[in-house]
């Protein structure tokens, strides 16, 4: 009885908890199709200023890959009011904080600010919608700079081709067959006017929202919003019509050479439906049963009671499209990379053939809880998920309510769900294997 009791209220703590991070948000249009979604919190006196763009890495044409990622980086140059090379300079003087990151799917730039500067991360984010410079001489500085980084996390970094190497491996015709931020030759051979073009077709307000979190009044946010935004001209409606893959229907084994390593890594990689279907969240819920923390299965089995491993992980990638599952460990010894898949194989199979424990189960729902309310305690994560959930998802209210997906979840979808897409016959056999430098 005790145990009972303290069971629901551990549950009413929870629920109390939950509700208590519910984000009330307000969200409209501008003429110029900008949407907008505004988030007051006056508990802290910080503001912030995002723009996430619905453009990413498969958004280019055949030999123009890694344009968003270019950007990203490019769209920081100056504008016709921002001195090339100052943005970052404006930002710390004022006593914020700057950044952005692209993805397959969308590029997201933020200004965290204290909130007396909130007028001033308005400005700055127009600036970037409405006049960037674009020249041939902010073109071969970000060339280089891009170039660096290539060099720096996917020439030079321990099993950095990963991930680029399952792209490859799971798509044959969608976009998500070329790495995010691109091949070189490609990004050499752009002219400035392909680079102009690109910024016309895919930065502008109706291919944008725009969130505005933090110490902030509602209505004069929006009187400078319609100021510093409204003029910006509407851009041509995007169409995206990109290649169906055909399905994997038998078993493939890929052999990757990294010179970077000396220890190999074994993959086990399947193409599943993008994170906007039902599917993609039982996805999720099977990492997190496979390999997260050092009781989950894969772990307990293969690091900790077998020693044939000193890595392991599941993880779902999430992409608008297509998402990737990877399953991988990274062994002790001699033990092989055949070994390393039949044990990880045999974890994947018993999902398909028998239910999770309810114990287990439990232990799921508690993490995906726990990561929810985590989620949205800071307004850069609110700000985030609401754009996240509005432009990739279709629905800002995911913000409070996503929880209410894993909830649903059942044991018996899980299962289900790992029969449907994690058959042996679907996947690809990853050896990614040490290479001597002299070979290059």
């Amino acid at each position: 009885m005790k145990r009972r009791i303290l069971s629901l209220l551990l549950f009413f703590l929870v629920a109390i908890s939950i509700w208590s991070q519910q984000v009330e948000y307000k969200e409209y249009d501008l003429d110029n199709g900008l949407h907008v979604i505004l988030h007051q919190d006056n508990t802290a006196p910080v503001v912030i200023t995002s723009v996430m763009y619905h453009v990413g890495g498969k958004d280019r044409t055949e030999g123009r890959t890694g344009f968003a990622h270019f950007f990203e980086h490019l769209l920081f140059e100056g504008t016709e009011n921002i001195e090339n090379g100052k943005w970052f300079e404006i930002v710390s003087s004022h006593g914020g904080q700057v950044n952005a990151n692209t993805s397959q799917d969308r590029t997201y730039y933020y200004e965290l600010f204290p909130s007396n500067n909130l007028q001033l991360g308005l400005w700055m984010e127009s600036e970037r919608m409405l006049h960037p410079i674009i020249d041939q001489t902010g073109i071969d500085t970000q060339q280089e700079v891009v170039k660096e980084e290539k060099r720096l996390r996917y020439d030079n970094s321990p099993y950095g081709q990963l991930w680029p190497s399952l792209g490859k491996s799971l798509f044959k015709i969608h976009p998500y067959k070329d790495p995010n931020i691109g091949y070189m030759k490609d990004l050499d051979a752009a002219t400035l006017e392909d680079v102009i073009a690109y910024n016309k077709k895919y930065y502008v307000p109706n291919n944008a929202v725009l969130v505005v979190a933090g110490d902030i009044d509602i209505s004069q946010t929006k009187d400078l919003i319609q100021d510093y935004f409204g003029p910006i001209t509407k851009g041509e409606d995007i169409v995206r019509n990109y290649p169906k893959e055909t399905p994997i229907g038998e078993e493939e084994r890929v052999t990757v050479y990294d010179p970077n390593i000396q220890v190999p890594l074994a993959g086990i990689a399947y193409r599943i439906p993008g994170f906007r279907e039902r599917d993609a969240y039982v996805l999720d819920m099977v990492s997190t049963y496979l390999s997260d923390g050092k009781s989950s299965k894969l772990y307990k089995k293969m690091v900790d009671d077998q020693k044939q491993a000193v890595q392991v992980g599941a993880y779902n990638v999430g992409q608008e499209d297509y998402g990737m599952y990877l399953v991988f460990s990274i062994p002790v010894g001699e033990v092989s990379v055949d070994e390393l898949v039949a044990e990880m194989e045999e974890e994947v199979d018993k999902m398909r053939e028998e239910l999770i424990s309810e114990k287990d189960y439990q232990k799921l729902q508690n993490k995906f809880e726990n990561t929810f309310v985590n989620a949205n305690s800071s307004i850069a994560g609110i700000a985030n998920s609401l754009a996240r959930n509005y432009l990739l998802y279709h629905d800002t209210s995911l913000i409070n309510k996503e929880i209410d997906i894993y909830r649903s979840i059942t044991r018996e979808e899980i299962q289900a769900v790992a029969e449907k897409h994690l058959k042996s016959n679907q996947r690809i056999i990853l050896e990614y294997l040490p290479k001597e430098k002299l070979d290059n």
